[in-house]
Parts: C-alpha cells; sequence; structure tokens
C-alpha cells in the first residue's frame, strides 16, 4: 500500500526538523503545509512536496489530503501559534484547537495516524519538587495562559475523539525546544544570538526545561510508530536555569560569561516595557509577564513514560548549543567566529 505522511507547520522550527527527520528513514512521499505567502526557505533543498492551506480554513486543506484515501497516512500535526505575549489575541485559540480539529477530522475521514503536537504547557502545574508526568484528561482551567489554555482544550478534544469516534491519535508534549534550523527566530535562539552578539549583558534568575528540537523530532517519529492511540507522551530533557544555559553558552564558545542576574521582582516590574521595545524591533520579545512566570513554574518533567514505550532518547546540550551555534554562524546570523568542531 501507498505510504503517505503529511506534515503542517512544516516551515516552523519543530515541523522542519520533523521533516529532515522523515528523509533521514527514507524515501515515501512526504506533503508538507505552509501557509500562503510564508517563506519555504526551512525546506530549500528537501524533496518533499509542498502545499499551501490553512488549517482554520478546512476548504484550503483539500489538495494536501487528495488521493488519500487508498493509502496508508500518518499526519504530524505541528502547525500552531506559540504566544507568550500579554495582549488577548483570538488567533491561537483559532489555530490551536480549530486549526487541529479540522486536521483531526481529515484523519479521522482517512483512517488516518494523527501524532498531535501539544506542549507541556498543556499539563496541569504541580508544586515545586513534584514530578510532572502524563495524564488522561486535561482542564483549560488548570493552566495559566492563552497559549496553555487553548493546547489544553485541544488536548482534552483529541482524546475525547480517539474514546468517541475510534481516531487513531498519539499526543506528545514537548517541552521548551532549541537547536539548529530555527529559520523563525523563536525566543531562545534569540536569547542565544543576543547574547553571542554583545546585545545581552544581564539574565534573570529563573529556568525551564530545555531539549533539543533534534531528539523531539525523533520522539514524534517514534510515537507515530510506537505510540498506543489515545496516549500521551512527555518529550522533555531536564531542567537548566537561564544562568547556567547561558554558561554553557560561553563554554562551547569561549565567550565571555554574563555576570549579573537580575532578581525576578525588577524583570517583572520591567516586563511590560521589554515587550514593547521588542515589539518595536519586530523581534519576539524575550521576557514578558507570562514568559517570566513560566520561568518560575515547577519545570520537574519526566519523559520517563516515552524512553520506555518508545524509546526516545535526549542528548548532552553542549552538542545543542554547539550545533546551534555552528548553524546561526552559517546563516550568517552570529558576528562570532564559527565554533569549533566537537572533537577539535
Amino acid at each position: 500500500m501507498k505510504s503517505i505522511v503529511i506534515v503542517t507547520g512544516a516551515g516552523g522550527f519543530l515541523g522542519n526538523n520533523v521533516v529532515r527527520a522523515l528523509l533521514e528513514q527514507g524515501t515515501r512521499e512526504i506533503r508538507t503545509l505552509l501557509l500562503p505567502g510564508e517563506s519555504d526557505r526551512p525546506l530549500a533543498g528537501l524533496p518533499v512536496k509542498i502545499f499551501r492551506g490553512d488549517v482554520t480554513q478546512p476548504e484550503t486543506l483539500a489538495p494536501l489530503f487528495a488521493g488519500a484515501q487508498d493509502a496508508e497516512v500518518t499526519v504530524f500535526h505541528c502547525a500552531a501559534l506559540v504566544y507568550i505575549k500579554s495582549r488577548e489575541n483570538p488567533a491561537v485559540r483559532q489555530v490551536n484547537y480549530e486549526g487541529t480539529m479540522n486536521i483531526a477530522k481529515e484523519c479521522l475521514r482517512l483512517g488516518a495516524r494523527l501524532v498531535y503536537v501539544s506542549s507541556v504547557h498543556a499539563l496541569p502545574e504541580k508544586p515545586h519538587g513534584e514530578t510532572i508526568t502524563e495524564v488522561s484528561h486535561f482542564d483549560p482551567d488548570a493552566v495559566v495562559g492563552l497559549y496553555a489554555k487553548s493546547k489544553a482544550e485541544t488536548a482534552e478534544a483529541v482524546l475525547r475523539m480517539t474514546r468517541e469516534q475510534g481516531l487513531d491519535a498519539v499526543i506528545v508534549h514537548p517541552s521548551g525546544i532549541m537547536g539548529p534550523h530555527d529559520f523563525g527566530r523563536t525566543h531562545l535562539t534569540q536569547l542565544i544570538t543576543d547574547y553571542m552578539n554583545g546585545g545581552l549583558t544581564a539574565c534573570v534568575k529563573g529556568g525551564y526545561d530545555f531539549v533539543d528540537v533534534r531528539d523531539v523530532a525523533k520522539g514524534v517519529l517514534l510515537a507515530a510508530e510506537k505510540g498506543r492511540a489515545g496516549e500521551c507522551y512527555l518529550l522533555s530533557n531536564r531542567c537548566y536555569g537561564i544562568r547556567e544555559l547561558l554558561d554553557l553558552v560561553g563554554e562551547v564558545s569561549g565567550r565571555r560569561k554574563v555576570l549579573t542576574v537580575l532578581p525576578m521582582w525588577f524583570a517583572r516590574g520591567t516586563a511590560r516595557m521589554a515587550e514593547l521595545y521588542y515589539e518595536i524591533r519586530r523581534q519576539p520579545p524575550l521576557y514578558t509577564p507570562y514568559s517570566l512566570y513560566t520561568l518560575t513554574t515547577n519545570a520537574n518533567f519526566s519523559h520517563e513514560k516515552a524512553t520506555r514505550e518508545l524509546g526516545y532518547e535526549t542528548r548532552d546540550m553542549r552538542e545543542t548549543l554547539r550545533d546551534t551555534l555552528r548553524w546561526l554562524y552559517e546563516s550568517g546570523r552570529l558576528r562570532e567566529k564559527k565554533p569549533k568542531k566537537k572533537n577539535a
């Protein structure tokens, strides 16, 4: 039987890394979805089929799924709107919930396997010191922030479709992803870029769970292969303090370490001004009231289930940072010299 793989949000950070991981596995038909007018640079030179459409507009998805009725179809739904700003934005729910429902309905119609990329933010928060693991029920009222609520609502709806309608769906929950091939300048990549280019002389206290995007991409593929329908899998690594993370960047790059750590009360007091500053510069904000809140929450996520059932593994953060710096240098986004190879 013909095999078709579909990746939505393929131009995004995780999406394009999922495509690259698929290509490493071998030859098959890979269909990718980009928004109308979205740059195809993240997929440049890759042997994939590019379709244009919007997950919030079901009529635009018909070409993406055309001719898939008699094929074995796997859909990696990576399309999402990550949002950490303060003001309300109805597009967050439209993309993250309504868009996912449109994709899930197509998967149900075709009998396709769906791997829905959720987020650790969808999981109920626990007090510091407790370990956060997978859940079988999601409640938007149990999480904080527009993005987290949209992800919790969506995860619950996907699980309901598996129970009540027979949707063959697996949910994965990545933590904070970082690594190479970030064409969209996500917050962590911007943090590293600013530090390396001399624009970051202080950091804030706090931290989160950070994981290599390539490890997550492989975990997503493992979920399609070995994941049980109706189950969730955490794709995390371990918690790093922001100071610890920047120290590691300094270690692998030879750059001077950040010496000033701002107290959280000071960072919170200036967060809204910083958000406006980055908006004027048309850059993703490093710190907002929501992101600072996140850095103070319990990030003790366990990927034991994914490791046990899927074979999920993570790599050393130094390798992640070394490869990230090399890619940023080759992309022309760093003024620093190219970092040395691993064994140099």
